[in-house]
């Protein structure tokens, strides 16, 4: 089939002539979303960090390294994030519609992602972190383990490591819950939720749209011992950037008071912003090991010829870059995120530069499922059949 390129608006429209593929059984969607996850923060970018799945992604489909997230009500970037995204809408449209959703108990005025997936006759599934002001069952036909923003913090879990006896807080011990609460970390709940999913899904006569929102790598940035050990700090690298203190941090609303900023002491030290990043590289490749049993789940199951899969992040993170640790800057490691897709007639092993907004997958998984672009969604296509 011909593939083409269209830059339109600003962002990548992907184009695959139709022809027999019009006749063909509706094809599955699945969004894998990550919180936090730099652009960097992937095997394909960064040989520091382990991503055998995400990477297998990508070798299987086409990666848009050029993918931004520019939208804040600081300093909650998710939250604007995540209304971006289910409405179609940019960041100045996006809070009026979250606004007028946070009353339950009126109908919906305009149908979100999941109703629209609905709407085209799929069979809509969720589970993660939501942060929306909606009840997400208003919105999916099946939603699991419904998480907040981010798991419980707690104050040992700020201000470190002061030195290097500095080992109050683990990111293996369970005793501290966060992502840990519930007796089984969540992202292997994630993983869980989603063989399910697959499980039912293969029982359907329906399309489905699944829509897998990881917390990771949020902090608290815990996992198991045995990924922590995957990093031993001497193989950690010090960002070339690297600062004890950015020096507009207050003009730009990321000083000391901002609880992302807290995490690591002030002024930074090499060995801090080494032992946030091993911590950081640690539940990345863990949430990918996830990532791994969900995609061996979906090819087992025999659904993954005719399902296309968009894996993507709400935002980046500093982790010690510039002297910060959060994402509150325009810096690329905090508004640049990854951004693939694999699936039918997707080119494998492809890289596309063009500049693309994270939340054009809306868009995109709409124009797959055949749907039209509700009139409210000023977000393009990045995959476009004509």
């Amino acid at each position: 089939m011909r593939i083409s390129y269209l830059l339109l608006g600003g962002s990548i429209l992907y184009g695959c002539s139709a022809n027999e593929k019009e006749m063909a059984a509706p094809s599955n969607i699945i969004l894998i979303l990550s919180d936090d996850q730099s652009f960097r923060a992937m095997g394909h970018f960064d040989g520091e960090v382990k991503t055998p799945n995400i990477d297998r992604l990508a070798l299987n489909g086409t990666i848009f390294t050029h993918a931004y997230n520019m939208g804040s009500w600081s300093p909650a970037v998710c939250v604007p994030s995540r209304a971006m995204l289910i409405t179609g809408s940019f960041v100045w449209d996006a809070l009026s519609y979250e606004n007028e959703y946070r009353n339950q108990d009126e109908p919906l005025s305009r149908p979100l992602w999941g109703n629209l997936m609905q709407q085209a006759g799929y069979e809509t599934y969720f589970t993660g972190k939501w942060n929306i002001k909606r009840d997400p069952q208003d919105v999916f036909d099946h939603a699991r383990n419904v998480r907040p923003g981010m798991p419980k913090d707690f104050p040992e879990g700020y201000n470190r490591p002061l030195h290097e006896n500095d080992t109050v807080w683990q990111p293996w011990d369970e005793k501290w819950g966060g992502f840990w609460e519930g007796g089984t970390h969540w992202s292997e709940v994630l993983a869980d939720d989603a063989v399910i999913f697959i499980n039912d899904a293969g029982e359907s006569d329906k399309p489905f749209f699944m829509y897998l929102a990881f917390n990771a790598p949020h902090d608290p940035r815990q996992s198991p011992k045995e990924f922590v050990d995957m990093y031993p700090l001497e193989n950690i690298s010090v960002p070339e950037n690297f600062k004890p203190h950015y020096p507009w941090r207050e003009e730009i609303g990321s000083g000391e008071d901002l609880r992302d900023e807290r995490l690591a002491p002030f002024p930074r030290t090499e060995y801090a912003v080494k032992v946030n990043r091993q911590e950081y590289y640690a539940i990345v490749t863990h949430m990918d090991n996830q990532i791994g049993k969900i995609l061996d789940e979906l090819e087992r199951s025999g659904l993954a010829e005719n399902t296309y899969i968009f894996f993507t992040s709400d935002h980046g993170l500093a982790v010690g870059e510039h002297g910060l640790l959060g994402k509150q800057n325009m810096y690329d490691h905090s508004v640049r995120v990854p951004f693939i897709v694999t699936g039918p007639d997707i080119p494998a092993s492809r890289e596309v530069s063009a500049d693309i907004y994270y939340q054009d997958v809306m868009a995109s998984s709409l124009d797959i499922a055949g749907v039209d672009k509700p009139d409210y969604s000023v977000i393009f296509w990045i995959c476009r059949r004509r």
